[in-house]
């Protein structure tokens, strides 16, 4: 039984929305009842520029999948503070009052322990959700942004993808040697996609950028490119151009408020509280 599954029979009943159209028709929505757990975002750090992301996130969460108000909590700062959002939540009977959701593309031990330790200290009872990703849709919505900048082309010709303007490409992610394991992950699920060899480094990790795009070419790789393994909220977002320039190389957009993040935190949200009320 899939986690959709397993969280559908552990929350209260739910129903299937009407298709909206666009790319994800026909996903199913994670439509809530009124009183259910609120689903807050975690953001790494302070409000700041670009952050305005999570907010945009927050709407399509409620808007496609959940009705009810997404909220978005910052781990540090007085602005929109992750307790400050707990706080003004009321308590719910018998269960959590909020689920919290890390927004971030994949395990961080940092923020992972943050959130952890808001939660335990939160004025509500609440729950730690997982982060988005590693997951499938995290490579698509990759694969959507590299098509975005024009370099890889999204239509597919018996199943597989036809690259244009790269041959391969850098999966560079925030975080070191862990964070890099994780987004292997994504990044053989993006090359799957792509039909071309994918490497992945740190993006803070100069250095190593140049040595997996030096593999590319080796492997007989004529253009390169990346594609930032991350929402555009990270410290790191601002090291993408330095990281292009460093080896030649084109580079997407940061995921943004892609609709499969929206749909990952929908997903989160339900594991959690799913797992949640089955203890």
């Amino acid at each position: 039984m899939s986690p959709e599954s397993q969280a559908s029979e552990a929350l209260p009943s739910r129903r299937r929305r009407t298709p909206r159209g666009g790319r994800h028709r026909g996903d199913e929505s994670f439509l809530l009842p009124p009183g259910s757990p609120a689903l807050v975002l975690a953001v790494p750090g302070a409000r700041r520029p670009g952050t305005e992301i999570a907010d945009e996130l927050a709407r399509l969460v409620e808007i496609e999948h959940t009705g009810q108000r997404a909220h978005v909590g910052h781990l540090e700062g007085n602005e929109a503070s992750l307790h400050g959002v707990l706080a003004g939540l009321p308590r719910q009977e018998g269960e959590p009052a909020a689920v919290v959701v890390p927004l971030s593309t994949g395990p961080d031990p940092a923020l992972d322990a943050a959130v952890r330790a808001a939660v335990a200290n939160a004025p509500v009872p609440a729950v730690a959700a997982e982060p988005l990703g590693p997951h499938p849709l995290i490579a698509e919505a990759l694969h959507d942004r590299l098509a975005d900048a024009g370099l890889a082309r999204a239509d597919r010709i018996r199943m597989m993808t036809m690259v244009t303007a790269a041959s391969g490409f850098v999966v560079a992610t925030p975080g070191g040697a862990d964070a890099v394991r994780q987004a292997e992950v994504t990044g053989v699920l993006l090359a799957s996609r792509l039909a071309a060899p994918v490497f992945t480094a740190s993006l803070a990790d100069e250095a190593a950028v140049k040595a997996v795009a030096e593999q590319l070419r080796a492997t007989g790789a004529a253009s390169v490119a990346i594609a930032p393994h991350l929402i555009g909220i990270e410290p790191e977002t601002a090291f993408v151009p330095a990281a292009g320039e460093a080896i030649g190389a084109g580079y997407a957009a940061p995921l943004g408020a892609h609709p499969a993040l929206a749909r990952l935190a929908a997903l989160r949200y339900v594991e959690a509280l799913a797992t949640a009320l089955a203890d």
